[in-house]
Order: C-alpha cells, then structure tokens, then sequence
C-alpha cells in the first residue's frame, strides 16, 4: 500500500475575498480543484477508509462535508460495509428537516445536514465517522457536533471518528475534540503552520463568452441521494451504471484521444467512478469538478491552479461557480444531478470550447 506524503496531496493556493483564511490547501488527487486519474484519486481515498474501517469496523453511518469531501466520504463508507448509511452535508435547498451548521473560514459558510431520520440511523451503529479532506482548526467538525447533540443526544453514547485526508489540528484542538469523545483519523499529519500566499500574485477568474455550439444531452437513471442519506453499495452500484452509460456512449462515437469527466460541485463521486470505467476500457482519462471556491489564479512558478473560468451554477443561475485547469481534450463528459441547468450548461459549455473542446455530452442522472 502506497504511503502516502504531502509532496503527493498539498498545494497551496490563494483565496479571494476571504479575510478569515488567506490559502486554500488544494489535494492535486482529490478531482476536486484540479484533474487527476480517476484510479489515483480512489486509490488514495481507499487509503483512508482502509484506516478507518480498521479503527472503526462497526460503524454503519458515515458522514462526508460538502463539497469538497462528498466523494471522500463515500468512499469511506464503502470501506466499512455496502450497508453503511452515507450521509453528505449540503448548502442546497430542499424540502425536509435539517440541522443548520457553519463552516466560518469558507466562501459559503451556511451549510446543513439532512435530518429526517437521523436518530433511526443513530440507533444502527455503534460508531459514527465524520469525513472532510482537512482538518485545520477543527472547528466546523465542533460546530456540526455541538447542534447535533442538542437535537441528538444518543450521539454522546457513541464512538466518533474525524477522518481527513490531512490533518493540522493543534494540540489545543486535539484536546477540544477529546472533550467530546471525538478521535481522528488522517490519512497524512502534519504540523499546525500557516502559508505564506502573499508572494503569489493573482488574477480571479473570468467569465467566458458563450458561443452557440452543440450539446449532447443524455439522461440516466440514478435514484441515490447522498444528501439525504444512501447505502453506500447501492450508491456506488448506480455510480458503476453511470459508468457503463458512459463507456457505451463514447465507443458509439469512436472517440479517440484524452476524455474530461466533470461532476458539478456537491456530485463529485459519480463523476470519478464514471471516468474510472473509462478508465477501466482503456480511455486516457482525467477528472475534476466545478466548484464554489474562488481561487486566485496564477502562472508563478510551483502555484497550482494556473487557469479558471467563472461560471454560472448548474443547481442556481444567481450562483457563481468556477472551473480550473482547463485545456484541450478530445471529448468532455458532465456528469450532473441538476435538473434545470440550461444556463449553467451555457457558461461551461463555453469554457470548454474556448480551450479547443467540440465534443461535448452532458449526463444527466
């Protein structure tokens, strides 16, 4: 198994328009920020539920922060067992009940937790695992638990993980979360420090003019809802149905050369195991995800995130949303629980072209 370093999952990048926390640790394996092989980034998130299911072997519900970790979080689950609950938070908006949480150092710090049946899935598992791809100070793991146990206090009888992909949590906060029983499990440690953006100089992102090129749209079915909680096999079995879809499709088009699969923020994982079947058939193959996340864009040396396009959101047209790393690619692939996206669409659609991509399909699920 490999052992994985920072060298291998930190990049530093500059926020905008954050006061509260100036860098943004970007994971080049995650196929969140940046593309990546879709087998590198499961490999490295089968690295971290291996340790978990070996700490954690009864827990049965999991927990992934949006949106950053939602594929994470899934992959942990499946870890542990096919009938382990996955549960995402969410910042978007639908009908049921929910418990409201703040991630402060984020571009959108309102985020909640669907709650229609938690204490059912609080009596179904000894442990409970929260995942994130880093811990820093903690805190939002904190805020979650605190109005978590207000509502559910059986959550206190329980044996509680916090796993990352990387963890800086001080000794301060080590304690904070012994407190309340919580252990953490990270994948790499590292020293609590901060970094030094500053030396970057940075550009935001721009928007693109749309042009009016052709669009494939295909709908599949997928049922499995991690925002309001799934188990986690037959998530990944109706991801692994995507991925068929998708293979299928580009062989009928005799596509050749490099494939882009792209998820649309919070619906990350359907993506990367879609580009893994790809992957599986023999297409050169990368994959990330737009994102809510404003990063200041760069062409210094060693910085990571050299290019980006400001967009409008799949799931909200008022809603910014951006993609970075772009460039040529054969074929594009969106893969999208969005309904109405018709606007959205337009702006990446434009973005891809604008970096040479023609052949674009849109899976709709």
């Amino acid at each position: 198994m490999k052992n994985y370093t920072a060298s291998d999952v930190l990049r530093v990048a500059k926020r905008l328009n954050n006061t509260r926390r100036k860098f943004l640790l970007v994971n080049p394996l995650q196929g969140k920020h940046l593309p990546v092989s879709p087998t590198a980034a499961l490999d490295m998130m089968n690295a971290l539920g291996r340790q978990v299911a070996e700490k954690f072997p009864d827990a049965r519900l999991v927990i992934g922060f949006a949106e950053t970790a939602t594929a994470i979080g899934a992959v942990v689950a499946k870890n542990l067992s096919n009938e382990c609950i996955y549960l995402q938070t969410t910042r978007e908006t639908f009908a049921g009940t929910f418990v409201e949480f703040l991630e402060e150092h984020s571009h959108a710090p309102e985020q909640k937790l669907y709650a229609e049946n938690f204490a059912a899935l609080l009596e179904r598992t000894p442990s409970v695992v929260f995942v994130d791809d880093e811990l820093s100070t903690g805190q939002t793991l904190l805020n979650i638990f605190s109005q978590l146990i207000e509502k559910f206090p059986a959550l206190l009888d329980k044996k509680l993980c916090a796993a990352s992909i990387i963890s800086r949590l001080s000794p301060e906060s080590r304690i904070a979360f012994g407190i309340v029983g919580i252990k953490p499990v990270a994948l790499v440690e590292l020293e609590p420090s901060t970094f030094d953006v500053e030396k970057f100089s940075v550009q935001p992102a721009q928007s693109v003019e749309r042009v009016d090129k052709p669009v494939t749209i295909r709908d599949v079915k997928f049922s499995a809802d991690a925002r309001r909680g799934v188990k986690v096999g037959e998530y990944f079995a109706q991801c692994e149905g995507v991925g068929k879809f998708v293979v299928d499709m580009l062989k009928r088009e005799n596509i050749s050369g490099e494939v882009l699969v792209l998820g649309t923020e919070e619906f990350m994982l359907p993506a990367i195991v879609a580009a893994r079947s790809l992957e599986r058939e023999n297409f050169s193959v990368v994959t990330h995800s737009t994102t809510r996340s404003p990063i200041g864009i760069s062409r210094d040396e060693n910085y990571p995130v050299r290019e980006g396009c400001r967009l409008r959101s799949f799931y909200d047209a008022t809603r910014t949303t951006f993609i970075y790393n772009l460039k040529f690619y054969a074929a594009a692939v969106i893969v999208t629980d969005a309904e109405n996206f018709s606007t959205g669409a337009e702006d990446l659609v434009a973005a891809l072209n604008v970096h040479g991509v023609e052949k674009i399909f849109i899976v709709r699920c």
